[in-house]
C-alpha cells in the first residue's frame, strides 16, 4: 500500500473505518465509485474471514466486483430493506446534504440509500464543501425528448438560488452516457445552490426528469479519509465528531488491481 497517492490512501482509510459499521448477518447497500470499490474489497476480505453479509449493489460494475471478491450478491427486491448502506459522494456540506452521481449510478444509489436504516458515506477531504454546487449536478432523464426535458430544465433554474444555469448532456465519447436503466444523463452548471432542497423538489416536477443527484436529509454519517490514514466520523444525528488512524499495513494483492 506504500506506493498508492496520498488521495487512495485517503479513500482507503475511510472504507477502511467504515466497514466497523458492518456486523454479522447484515444486508449492506455498496456504492459505486473509486472510494465505494474500496469499501468492496475490504468487505471482500472480510467475507474470506469469516463475515457474513448480503450485498445489495448500486450498479452493475459493484455487482461484478463484489461477486469478485465473494460477496453474497442480491437484488434489492430480494433483500427489501437493508441494514446499512456505505457510498461514496461527489460533495458533501455540514449538513451531511450530497451531490451524487458523477459515476452516472444515482438512481440506483438513491433508492438503495432510501431503503437503508442508515447511509453513511465515506470520502476524502477534497470532496467537503461550505455549499453544494461547485461540481456539477447530475440528472437522470429518459431519452425521449431529452432536448426538450434540458430546455425546460435551463428555464426553471432562471428562479433559482444558483449561480450557474448551463447544463450539458454526458457523453462516453462521441454518443450519450447511457445508466444501468437506459436513461440519458444532464450535468447542471450550477457553481452554487442556495436552497438545495427547494432544487430537488422542483427539478423532479419536470416531465422527462426520473431523479436528480442531490440528496437531501439521507446521509447519517461521513467517514473523511486523510493521506496520512487520519479518519474523522461525522455523525449527524448524534452531534458528535470522532477521530481514528488507519495502518497502512501491507495486505496480500487484493488491491492491486484497483485503479
Amino acid at each position: 500500500m506504500s506506493d498508492l497517492s496520498p488521495i487512495d490512501k485517503a479513500k482507503f482509510a475511510a472504507a477502511k473505518r467504515a466497514t466497523e459499521y458492518v456486523e454479522d448477518g447484515m444486508r449492506v447497500g455498496l456504492g459505486t465509485g473509486s472510494t465505494a470499490a474500496w469499501l468492496v474489497r475490504c468487505l471482500g476480505e472480510m467475507v474470506e474471514n469469516g463475515l457474513k453479509i448480503t450485498g445489495v449493489p448500486t450498479s452493475s460494475r459493484t455487482a461484478e466486483l463484489a461477486r469478485g471478491v465473494g460477496i453474497k450478491v442480491v437484488s434489492l427486491d430480494e433483500a427489501r430493506w437493508l441494514d446499512l448502506t456505505i457510498d461514496g459522494a461527489d460533495e458533501y456540506d455540514a449538513n451531511l446534504n450530497l451531490i451524487k452521481g458523477g459515476g452516472g449510478a444515482l438512481l440506483q444509489e438513491k433508492i438503495v440509500a432510501t431503503a437503508s436504516d442508515q447511509m453513511v458515506v465515506i470520502a476524502d477531504i477534497s470532496k467537503q464543501v461550505e455549499t453544494l454546487g461547485s461540481f456539477p449536478l447530475p440528472v437522470e432523464v429518459i431519452p425521449f425528448g431529452w432536448q426538450t426535458t434540458k430546455t425546460l430544465v435551463e428555464e426553471t433554474l432562471i428562479g433559482m438560488d444558483v449561480l450557474g444555469r448551463t447544463s450539458s448532456l454526458r457523453l462516453n465519447g462521441d454518443r450519450p452516457f447511457v445508466t444501468d436503466e437506459g436513461n440519458y444523463i444532464l450535468d447542471l452548471h450550477l457553481n452554487r445552490i442556495g436552497n438545495a432542497r427547494q432544487l430537488s423538489l422542483v427539478l423532479n416536477q419536470i416531465p422527462g426528469i426520473v431523479e436528480n443527484g442531490l440528496f437531501i436529509d439521507i446521509c447519517d454519517a461521513v467517514v473523511i479519509g486523510y493521506g496520512d490514514g487520519r479518519v474523522e466520523v461525522r455523525d449527524i444525528n448524534e452531534g458528535t465528531v470522532e477521530e481514528s488512524r488507519i495502518d497502512f499495513l501491507e495486505t496480500e494483492n487484493l488491491f492491486t488491481d484497483l485503479d
